[in-house]
């Protein structure tokens, strides 16, 4: 950092922000003096986590929208939060911020505390978010060390490694401190993001257009990608599930909603058979599932098995190999009514449960093939293969 005065490349920075910030709905206008509501600075932060603008911005309308204020959010049941934030992913970020406003609301008077140690206390905050909320919100002088952050810093002072190592990332808060000027100091955070996420993006880089081209030492060595250096390679475990789409002659499927924690935690899915059923051969599995489950007994189970297409959904740290059978139940068990933690819904219209993005994919899969299911009993002489598709 020795050729570069912190002061200037700040001053640039804040120059090309008041010409091209961009206009998002949790910003104040640059210039305008106001600053932003801090619960809305923490929201959109928390959504952002490795998540782009684009996907966030009406999930953000949605929630400010329904709950406007901490407390309002801290109010809101459990399972209208996650409905509200299926298909947005990572879905501890909804836990942890709608545990963190009920611990604001019984700490803090419903004030979102503008301390670091208070800040950094509640669950899902860190170092980089406490330090937006404290700069954009508060005025404070806080560096920031975000995704786009990172790379900016990397590519601009060339420095070397994955900022997923400790000594890495280290080196960037160094870096993400040192510029952080005393004054407008949530304008210059807000322009690192911008500029990392419109300018100096992973992939194509528009340096011509970057205003800290001429102080770029990776641009100067012509190794704008080599900066930051790419996590190191490995192979992600594969974990397995088999799901039951049963099906009542209504057209109904069964959900249950899942216990807090783990895989889609929360969140409603269809029933999953037990680690055990695993490598089975389905039929049986199925058999003994609807017995164990629904008090129901199917002894030509295989007529009423149809095998959906095997997909894959991957997480951040392991990949998740989606078995799914739609089962066409004879008629309603009675021992699975709605409540709390199962409910049986149209396929194609589920309602506000929430749910993640491959399963709501997968009941419009099975949504399709019911469809198709009725619209060939209607034709006469239509037969059957064992696996339920029509001949």
């Amino acid at each position: 950092m020795a050729s570069a005065d912190p002061q200037e490349l700040s001053g640039t920075l804040l120059a090309w922000y008041d010409r091209a910030a961009r206009r998002l709905p949790w910003r104040t206008p640059p210039g305008s003096g106001a600053r932003p509501d801090p619960y809305q600075v923490w929201l959109s932060e928390i959504m952002l986590q490795q998540t782009t603008v684009a996907a966030v911005r009406g999930y953000f309308e949605t929630f400010v929208g329904r709950w406007p204020t901490v407390a309002a959010l801290a109010a809101a049941d459990d399972a209208e939060v996650m409905a509200a934030w299926a298909g947005l992913g990572y879905y501890a970020r909804a836990r942890n911020l709608h545990r963190a406003a009920r611990m604001v609301m019984d700490q803090h008077g419903g004030a979102l505390p503008a301390d670091m140690d208070a800040l950094t206390a509640l669950p899902g905050i860190g170092r980089s978010t406490a330090g937006a909320i404290r700069s954009l919100a508060h005025g404070q002088r806080e560096p920031i060390l975000d995704g786009n952050c990172k790379r900016v810093l990397a590519r601009c002072f060339a420095v070397p490694g994955w900022p997923g190592r400790s000594a890495v990332l280290s080196a960037l808060w160094r870096l993400a401190d040192a510029l952080t000027p005393a004054e407008r100091a949530g304008a210059y955070n807000q322009a690192m993001m911008d500029l990392g996420a419109t300018l100096c993006t992973r992939a194509a880089p528009a340096c011509a257009r970057c205003p800290l081209a001429v102080r770029c030492i990776a641009l100067g060595q012509g190794a704008q990608h080599a900066y930051p250096a790419p996590k190191p390679k490995r192979d992600n475990p594969v974990r397995r599930t088999r799901l039951v789409l049963a099906t009542t002659p209504d057209g109904r499927l069964l959900l249950e909603r899942r216990a807090p924690a783990g895989v889609w935690g929360g969140l409603w899915v269809p029933p999953a058979l037990a680690d055990a059923e695993l490598d089975r051969p389905w039929a049986a599995a199925v058999a003994d599932w609807c017995w164990q489950r629904l008090g129901t007994e199917l002894v030509e189970i295989g007529t009423r098995l149809e095998m959906l297409p095997p997909r894959r959904h991957s997480f951040t740290h392991f990949h998740l190999d989606i078995e799914a059978a739609l089962l066409r139940l004879p008629c309603a068990p009675a021992r699975v009514a709605d409540s709390a933690a199962a409910a049986w819904v149209e396929p194609s219209a589920p309602g506000d449960l929430g749910l993640p993005a491959p399963i709501r994919r997968l009941l419009d899969e099975a949504a399709a093939r019911l469809a198709q299911g009725a619209e060939s009993e209607r034709r006469p002489g239509t037969k059957f293969h064992d696996n339920g598709e029509p001949t």
